[in-house]
């Protein structure tokens, strides 16, 4: 497992006032029953593999692509980054660390909600194998889970694409400070799926991309972009873990990113259980042997509460 900074204090920064609930759509409360019918699912398995998508962290304030209502794709014409385009394009990178860089005081300082710490405490008592997460945000890690796999990656590391060259995150900003001085990291609080900000194109023209400091290359975020590869190796470790589990769990997550659903027809593949519990309609909900549609925090943390 790679070693992710995700831990620091920024003593100058301000509070961030974030309402938690603004980023989760339309929900109905959860019945007794379903809580009931998911720890049956779960009693009799110690191995369950947990894959959990951004719908468990619009709990903690940060936004989705894909909710009805209140997911970037509903609130903006904005569609995210895509690989290619980072790579070739001088002027991607310099929109995409212009914007990453006012929004990361708010973005880094995001904390984990009750089902992180659920899923963290579940670890800690054997109750599952490990988690599988789609979020680049690092809050599985800040609640204590140990045996973790992040598929995209996270935003908490700077790569170089040209050599072997990397930076915390953290440090990075320091540099990107001192590059760019006059530049308010609090001008927005319209924080994106990944941690970027709108910010006036006037702000990005003028902004300071540094290069590798050891061969001059592109530096881009340790995070699996839009159009960009999984790394086999990931794969590899998921598929690995998959074949000791005895079952899956999801927890908010629409399943249309490949990567997920992958993860879910394997499953099945090996015979094993598939339970999903998220808001709305997903694409894997034929494969489920449970599903419940319900607001994760109002499920997760509940579940073997006075045992």
């Amino acid at each position: 497992m790679r070693l992710t900074f995700c831990f620091r204090q920024f003593t100058s920064s301000p509070v961030w006032q974030i309402n938690k609930g603004m980023f989760v759509p339309k929900h109905e409360p959860v019945a007794q029953s379903d809580i009931a019918k998911l720890e049956e699912f779960l009693r009799d398995k110690s191995r369950i593999l947990v894959l959990t998508g951004a719908g468990i962290s619009t709990e903690s304030g940060i936004p989705d692509y894909r909710s009805e209502g209140v997911g970037l794709y509903a609130r903006s014409n904005s569609r995210p980054i895509q690989h290619p385009d980072f790579v070739k394009y001088a002027d991607v990178r310099k929109r995409y660390w212009a914007r990453n860089y006012v929004g990361w005081p708010r973005f880094s300082s995001i904390e984990p909600n009750a089902i992180h710490h659920t899923l963290a405490r579940f670890e800690r008592e054997g109750r599952i194998l490990g988690i599988v997460t789609q979020n680049v945000d690092c809050l599985h890690n800040k609640a204590g889970s140990k045996k973790l796999i992040e598929i995209h990656g996270n935003g908490y590391t700077v790569i170089c694409l040209s050599c072997d060259y990397s930076i915390p995150r953290h440090d990075f900003q320091d540099i990107l400070n001192s590059l760019n001085p006059t530049l308010v990291t609090t001008m927005t609080d319209m924080l994106r799926p990944d941690g970027d900000v709108d910010i006036p194109q006037a702000a990005i023209d003028a902004f300071v991309v540094p290069p590798c400091p050891k061969c001059g290359g592109n530096l881009k975020p340790r995070i699996v972009f839009f159009g960009d590869n999984v790394p086999l190796k990931t794969i590899e470790e998921i598929v690995h873990w998959n074949c000791e589990s005895d079952g899956l769990l999801v927890l908010g997550s629409s399943l249309l990113v490949f990567s997920g659903f992958r993860l879910v027809v394997q499953t099945k593949e090996l015979g094993l259980p598939v339970a999903i519990v998220n808001i709305g309609p997903t694409r894997g909900d034929d494969y489920a042997d449970l599903k419940i549609s319900a607001k994760c925090g109002d499920i997760i943390p509940r579940l073997f509460a006075t045992r």
